[in-house]
């Protein structure tokens, strides 16, 4: 079990054409971690795995575990060794992000982070699952549900990756959340604040892994996608 190997199977540079096929299931998924994140074929839904066991926001807001043939075009996952960081009292989401990075100065490699306490004004999303013939990301996600909460206790996990490595992941901060009641969840798209430990998990290794099963994904020219921009509106 390698605990500083963060394991990545597709890129979200791949999502951007239209590249939604459910490449890796999460039985493989979760040989390689415990704990992750990802979206299913289609972009069905949000996951966040915790503690092995693998949560799916779906676009009506229901939280499911999914079985071991599930499929996911794009997923992170890791063993989890998080050490513990710091506590924080009433903190904006860019204050957390921000002191996270200004502790770790871990800008320049991948990190996780995991928070749980209370949050205030928590805003998430899910996109409802796409068929045949897929559609680019930016037209699929307009298919989204956003979730609100004024007030919930949960856990957000997330990944941090260098902006040098912005199209295979999200340069900067990719924030997944579910709640204690595992009643209410999905891509955080932002909160008010949050009370709360803070923990994180430095890796020295990605693992990057591709779908070369997949020939509309070895057969594609993503000269042509604006891979940036569509990410930067998708997230």
């Amino acid at each position: 079990m390698n605990e500083t190997t963060l394991y990545q199977h597709g890129t979200l540079a791949l999502l951007v054409p239209g590249l939604l096929t459910g490449t890796l299931t999460m039985k493989e998924l979760l040989a390689h971690g415990d704990t992750g994140i990802g979206t299913g074929e289609g972009l069905d839904g949000e996951l966040i795995i915790l503690d092995g066991k693998p949560y799916q926001v779906n676009s009506r807001g229901e939280v499911n575990v999914v079985p071991d043939d599930f499929t996911l075009p794009f997923a992170n996952s890791h063993f989890a060794a998080y050490r513990p960081l710091m506590t924080v009292e009433n903190a904006t989401q860019e204050e957390l992000h921000a002191q996270v990075l200004g502790l770790t100065h871990d800008a320049n490699t991948f990190f996780s982070i995991l928070v749980k306490g209370t949050f205030t004004a928590v805003k998430t999303r899910a996109v409802a699952k796409s068929g045949r013939p897929f559609k680019s990301l930016a037209e699929t996600a307009k298919q989204q549900s956003v979730f609100d909460r004024q007030e919930v206790e949960g856990t957000l996990l997330g990944y941090y990756s260098p902006q040098l490595f912005n199209g295979a992941a999200v340069g900067g901060y990719h924030d997944h959340f579910l709640s204690v009641e595992h009643d209410f969840g999905g891509h955080l798209l932002g909160f008010g604040t949050v009370t709360g430990e803070v923990q994180v998990q430095t890796f020295s290794t990605l693992e990057q892994h591709l779908p070369v099963d997949d020939a509309a994904y070895r057969e594609h020219d993503f000269s042509q996608d604006d891979i940036a921009g569509a990410i930067n509106q998708a997230e």
